[in-house]
C-alpha cells in the first residue's frame, strides 16, 4: 500500500480541543502529512501556539477559537472557514468537557447541562456545519472522538459516559446519511490516556493501579497513539471505512 494514502496535501482540516492532549497530536500530525490545520479550542492563544508549533515544523496551520458548547461561535466559526477557505475536508471532533466526578445520583443539572451541550449538542451541530460544507464540495471526512466509557460506563462518570454513547451513535447515523453526498464519518474510542483531561484518573495511584490492571498491554497510552488511527479515517486511506468505530484501548475490552 502506498504511504501516498495517507497524504493530506491540499486538504482543509478543523481539529477541536486541539490546544493540547490527542487534539494537539492530531493537529501536529495533519500538518506533518500536508494537510491546512485549523487549530480550534476555547482559548486562541493556546490554539495559535500548537498552530505555530506547525508552521516552525514546515506545516501550515492556523488558530481559530470556537466553544463548540456555544451556539453562536459554531455559526462563527463555519462561516469564517466558508470565507476564508471556501470548503472543509476534514472535521475532527475532539474538544469535550466532564466537570464532574462522583456518583451519579449526586449529579447536579448544572454539570448534566454543561456535559451535553458540548459533548452532544457540540458535536451535532460541528457535524451540521461541517457536512453542509462538505456537502457543497463533493464530500469529506468526518471523525469523532469518543471514549471506551461509551461501551462501559466509568465509574463517577455517568453523564460523560452516556454523551460518549450517544457520539457512537451520532457517528453512525451520520455515516448512514451523508454518504450519498460522499462524506465519510468515523469514531475512535480511546481507552486510558495520559492526558490533562484525563488527570484525575491519573492523581489516585490506587485507583490508577487497579485501571491498568485490566489492560492487556499493562500500560497507558499516550496522547500520539491516538493520532494515527485518527489519520487513517481521515486520509484516503480509509476511503470505504464508514460508520466505525475504532477502539483503541490496549485491549480493555477484549
Amino acid at each position: 500500500m502506498s504511504t501516498q494514502l495517507f497524504n493530506l496535501s491540499g486538504k482543509v482540516a478543523l481539529v477541536t480541543g486541539a490546544s493540547r492532549g490527542i487534539g494537539e497530536e492530531i493537529a501536529k500530525l495533519f500538518g506533518e502529512q500536508g494537510a491546512h490545520v485549523i487549530v480550534s479550542s476555547r482559548k486562541l492563544d493556546d490554539c495559535q501556539k500548537v498552530a505555530d508549533a506547525i508552521v516552525a515544523n514546515g506545516g501550515s496551520a492556523e488558530g481559530l477559537a470556537c466553544h463548540i458548547g456555544d451556539m453562536q461561535q459554531i455559526q462563527d466559526t463555519f462561516a469564517a472557514i466558508r470565507e476564508k477557505h471556501g470548503k472543509l475536508d476534514i472535521l475532527v471532533n475532539n474538544a469535550a468537557t466532564n466537570p464532574y466526578f462522583g456518583n451519579i445520583l449526586d449529579t447536579d443539572l448544572d454539570a448534566f447541562n454543561k456535559t451535553v451541550e458540548v459533548n452532544i449538542r457540540g458535536y451535532f451541530f460541528m457535524s451540521i456545519e461541517a457536512g453542509k460544507l462538505m456537502r457543497e464540495n463533493g464530500g469529506g471526512s468526518i471523525v469523532n472522538t469518543a471514549s471506551v466509557n461509551a461501551l462501559q460506563p466509568g465509574m463517577g462518570q455517568a453523564i460523560y459516559s452516556m454523551t460518549k454513547a450517544s457520539v457512537v451513535s451520532l457517528t453512525k447515523a451520520m455515516a448512514k446519511e451523508t454518504a450519498r453526498f460522499g462524506i465519510r464519518c468515523n469514531a475512535i474510542l480511546p481507552g486510558l490516556t495520559k492526558t490533562k483531561f484525563a488527570g484525575a484518573l491519573f492523581d489516585d495511584d490506587k485507583s490508577y493501579q487497579t485501571l491498568v490492571k485490566d489492560i492487556p498491554m499493562a500500560r497507558h497510552a499516550e496522547p500520539q497513539e491516538m493520532a494515527g488511527t485518527v489519520l487513517y479515517l481521515a486520509s484516503d486511506a480509509s476511503s470505504y471505512t464508514n460508520g466505525e468505530c475504532i477502539v483503541v484501548d490496549g485491549g480493555l475490552t477484549i
